[in-house]
């Protein structure tokens, strides 16, 4: 057997500006999916990631919704972490870039840049919002692309034509805070000339570290010339002041990737492992990136220089990924297709959008297409009338007719042989990221192991006593053919594996627990290990994305609020009203059904998203506002008439507007 590698994986980090979309979780899966395969061939393969914490977005959504950066930072990564470990990724360590020690490795590095003659510090004209009254960083500007002409562009880089350029190219350019005309005021920037490095990343481009379609994009922007790097930022920011300054701030693009540094430091502290086998030497270790192919250039460029003048080793490969589309076209919150993993969790379990994945995942930069229908039939086909299907045929008559225990002997060794025969070239096509060339053999073997049993025909044998012996033979291959599928689709489905692993009886599969079959040993009794996903249940995904992606929680305040006049505010028809009654509403989380008098108005029923910070029987006869004069609201739990008034950043800090002692329902709020 090879040497054991060590290895340590990371994937790109999550803005803690908003919830984790089926678009993230794509990269996680891929990401999650070749680090368990790793550690299942017996290597040290460690995964780290990180919260991207810092920047503008974060302090403005912060300041809208009447928090700190901090409580909103720690707020998202806790919903973010919950939503990874609904999916199932196993990271070793998830971190923040706002901690100490991503603070000091990224002064560190700025120094090493410093010091190496590689910043330099100079005047620039820069975009001021004369309303806000702060420079604008390159994405809260937007106008037309200077290459293109694509309109609502932002003031670093073209989504059309994929163009980078300098804000000040923009054409008709407009403050994405305000919607003012931004106006230009000097300020000094810390810029990091990237042209001193280009000798050193032309030949790690083409090293063969990066996907031929990465390293053929990044000759474009060789051949159009290095351009030095904007490494500061204006007060106000949230992030980390550079050393020696007053009002500049580093970036978020700066200590970002040394997040990935920072996280995997905090985790070799804690485990004993020494930081600089991993980031200064490169013979014994490998250090892998896994990115969507938007971020290339800051992943392939940018940070490769900053880990070269700063001392450290480069990637051994970065991997790249495309975009997820759903039903063929961008992710839509109208059509219900931009779907959050918390809404996809509370209808479906994760397991089967990992093998959907997977399954059209290769080792390009094509973007994946999850076509709903097509989900459905997928994985019903695959998992469920496939590979579950063989367990669950088999196992029966082994529980029932021989204690549970299989055959001391395969009835066609050959058959397993030619299962075994294909293991390493399924070991190779995860290990260069082709899943679904993968996944293609795996359900071809699958198919072999249905038809052996369809062949053998146990259910009839079985009614011959004199052919008992062979039916224990028949399913004792057909429950270790299952067994080898289970090994190998282990890396992308863990929980249903976690399941099989429990009815065959012998601990945890690794690659090598198939060399041998498992003979004369009792397993436990069958248990189904998954059922088939109902399109029902992906309308309601659908139909529940379309309600909780209404405007009423906020992730992005790029947005200035449109002003009202008093005459739209005095239309406004407030009135006490007192909750007659409160339940929760089977299906949401969020919810709470309540009915309420409105005194000369009636009764009225109203959903509303505070079960998190009320329980239902304390609100009974409490007093609250109600917006009585809002359209009736149809949702899939009911007609939602009027809206109870509350406030508050979500969850449980949330607090329903009490109109005090001495309210009487129906009575106007003045």
């Amino acid at each position: 057997m090879s040497k054991p590698r060590k290895i340590l994986v990371t994937s790109a980090l999550p803005y803690a500006n908003g919830p984790i979309h089926l678009g993230h979780m794509l990269e996680a899966i891929q990401t999650d999916s070749w680090v368990r395969f790793q550690r299942m061939r017996g290597h040290q393969c460690q995964y780290v990631c990180a919260e991207d914490a810092h920047g503008t977005p974060i302090m403005l959504n912060a300041k809208k919704q009447g928090i700190t950066p901090q409580q909103l930072i720690d707020r998202v990564r806790a919903e973010h972490t919950r939503d990874f470990e609904g999916f199932n990724i196993s990271f070793d360590h998830y971190s923040s870039t706002h901690t100490d020690t991503n603070r000091a490795l990224s002064r560190q590095i700025y120094s090493s840049l410093k010091d190496g003659g590689y910043v330099d510090v100079r005047s620039i004209e820069q975009f001021y919002d004369p309303k806000e009254n702060m420079f604008l960083p390159d994405r809260f500007i937007k106008g037309e692309c200077p290459k293109c002409g694509t309109a609502d562009q932002y003031g670093d880089s073209c989504e059309s034509c994929g163009s980078t350029y300098s804000p000040n190219d923009l054409k008709n350019p407009k403050s994405a805070v305000s919607g003012e005309t931004p106006e230009k005021r000097p300020s000094d920037h810390h810029f990091v000339q990237l042209a001193k490095f280009e000798p050193m990343l032309k030949d790690w481009v083409h090293s063969g570290r990066l996907q031929d379609e990465v390293a053929n994009k990044l000759n474009e922007w060789f051949e159009g010339g290095l351009q030095d790097w904007d490494i500061s930022r204006d007060e106000p920011y949230f992030g980390f002041q550079i050393p020696g300054t007053e009002d500049k701030y580093f970036y978020v693009w700066v200590d970002a990737p040394i997040g990935y540094m920072a996280a995997s430091k905090e985790l070799f502290d804690k485990t004993g492992q020494a930081f600089d086998a991993y980031w200064r030497a490169d013979d014994e270790t490998e250090l892998y990136h896994f990115i969507g192919k938007d971020i290339i250039y800051f992943h392939c460029l940018f940070w490769p220089a900053m880990l070269t003048g700063g001392g450290f080793r480069k990637p051994t490969a970065v991997f790249a990924h495309g975009f997820l589309t759903v039903n063929g076209t961008k992710m839509s919150k109208s059509r219900g297709t931009f779907i959050s993993a918390e809404t996809w969790l509370e209808h479906l379990p994760a397991d089967p959008l990992r093998y959907y994945i997977c399954a059209k995942l290769s080792d390009g930069l094509a973007d994946i297409d999850l076509n709903l229908e097509d989900f459905v039939a997928r994985v019903n086909s695959d998992l469920v009338g496939k590979v579950v299907n063989i367990a669950s045929r088999c196992a029966g008559f082994v529980k029932r007719f021989f204690d549970s225990t299989l055959a001391t002997e395969l009835p066609d060794p050959a058959l397993y042989q030619r299962f075994l025969h294909e293991s390493e070239n399924i070991a190779a096509d995860f290990e260069n990221r082709r899943y679904s060339a993968a996944i293609r053999r795996i359900m071809t073997l699958a198919d072999q192991a249905n038809k052996y049993i369809d062949d053998n025909k146990p259910w009839v044998a079985i009614k011959d006593e004199s052919r008992r012996d062979e039916v224990h033979a028949v399913c004792t291959q057909g429950i270790n053919l299952f067994r080898v599928l289970s090994t190998w689709l282990k890396p992308v489905i863990p929980a249903t594996i976690e399941k099989a692993e429990l009815f065959l009886n012998d601990g945890q599969l690794q690659w090598s627990s198939i060399d041998k079959p498992l003979l004369d040993h009792q397993i436990a009794t069958f248990v189904p290990l998954m059922t088939r996903v109902d399109d029902k249940i992906v309308d309601k995904v659908v139909e529940a994305s379309k309600q909780s992606l209404q405007p009423s929680a906020p992730v992005a305040a790029v947005e200035q609020t449109p002003t009202i006049d008093i005459n739209q505010f005095m239309a406004v028809d407030l009135r006490v009203a007192r909750v007659i009654e409160a339940s929760h509403v089977e299906g949401a989380d969020k919810l709470l059904r309540l009915k309420l008098d409105v005194g000369e108005l009636g009764q009225r029923q109203v959903f509303a998203g505070i079960k998190a910070a009320y329980d239902a029987d304390a609100l009974v006869n409490q007093h609250v506002v109600l917006v009585a004069n809002l359209a009736p609201r149809k949702m899939r739990f009911g007609v939602s008439e009027g809206m109870v008034l509350a406030a508050g950043p979500g969850g449980k800090d949330i607090h329903v507007i009490s109109p005090g002692d001495g309210a009487k329902a129906g009575m106007r709020v003045k």
